[in-house]
């Protein structure tokens, strides 16, 4: 299973976990990660421009780090498949750099001053990306009985992050920065789809929806053959082989379309059977 996450979004994973494991062995030594990685108030003696990264990485408690990273991999697959490692992972660290900028600003205003840690300002604008790219996809949202669409999803965290802003301050959480991150989501996708010329290495695309489709054919194969066992083969191999082929050519056919048309004219170009065709097809890999 953890082969099949992409390649950012794995590693993403990876290193948020290693983070946190060595923020905890050198804790055990008297030594606080945080403080040296953390986001400090820009008119701290410990801040550091670096820290607009690191801060991304470091989590302050297994349940703060947990909850981030089932989101991004929920989330970020899809977006990963559908993008691009390249774009997915502009994405994911401007957003997070605007979320810790946002942060920032509303300290200085405040004049309320707290070191930031975490990786949830990139993680909220990946949950707006997957609103704004799948807005009518059903998912369930624990603990309503029924999925409700993207869209609202999204509307709704944005909603309740906004409401703990004004009514929460002073709970240690960064209320600001989640909405920072999804802001700076909203503009990049806004730009984006005003110059969709920008190239993102789509045949990486390309070459995963390849993958998954022959990935698809063969798991078909051999269960059909399971089924078979008992009976002899009735057709030729080497036309099963010309039929496999020319299944495989179409299909490829049908995805490069779809790739080609984002390329030239943007995703909201595609249809609705379109969008739901590449949807279903960054789930099942």
């Amino acid at each position: 299973m953890f082969q099949k996450i992409p390649t950012i979004t794995k590693n993403l994973l990876i290193i948020n976990v290693l983070a946190y494991l060595a923020t905890t062995v050198f804790e055990m030594r008297g030594i606080n990660l945080n403080i040296w990685g953390g986001l400090h108030f820009f008119l701290s003696p410990y801040f550091h421009l670096f820290q607009f990264i690191t801060y991304q990485f470091l989590h302050g408690s297994f349940t703060h780090l947990f909850f981030n990273m089932f989101a991004l991999w929920m989330f970020g697959c899809v977006i990963e498949r559908v993008w691009g490692p390249k774009k997915f992972l502009i994405y994911y660290l401007v957003c997070g750099i605007g979320a810790g900028l946002c942060q920032e600003v509303v300290q200085f205003l405040m004049g309320s001053y707290s070191l930031t840690i975490g990786a949830s300002g990139a993680v909220y604008a990946i949950l707006l990306a997957f609103g704004m790219t799948f807005p009518e996809e059903r998912i369930f949202i624990f603990p309503l009985p029924v999925p409700i669409k993207a869209k609202w999803f999204v509307m709704i965290y944005a909603a309740i992050e906004l409401f703990s802003a004004v009514n929460s301050a002073g709970d240690g959480v960064a209320h600001m920065a989640h909405l920072g991150g999804m802001f700076f989501g909203f503009m990049m996708i806004r730009y984006w789809r005003r110059h969709p010329s920008i190239d993102y290495n789509l045949g990486s695309g390309r070459q995963f929806f390849e993958n998954m489709k022959w990935n698809f054919d063969q798991r078909t194969a051999r269960r059909k053959q399971n089924e078979n066992t008992t009976t002899p083969p009735r057709e030729n191999p080497q036309q099963m082989d010309m039929e496999y082929n020319a299944r495989k050519q179409q299909r490829q056919a049908e995805i490069d379309a779809i790739l080609d048309k984002i390329r030239k004219s943007g995703y909201d170009s595609l249809t609705k059977a379109e969008k739901q065709r590449l949807f279903e097809a960054s789930r099942e890999q």
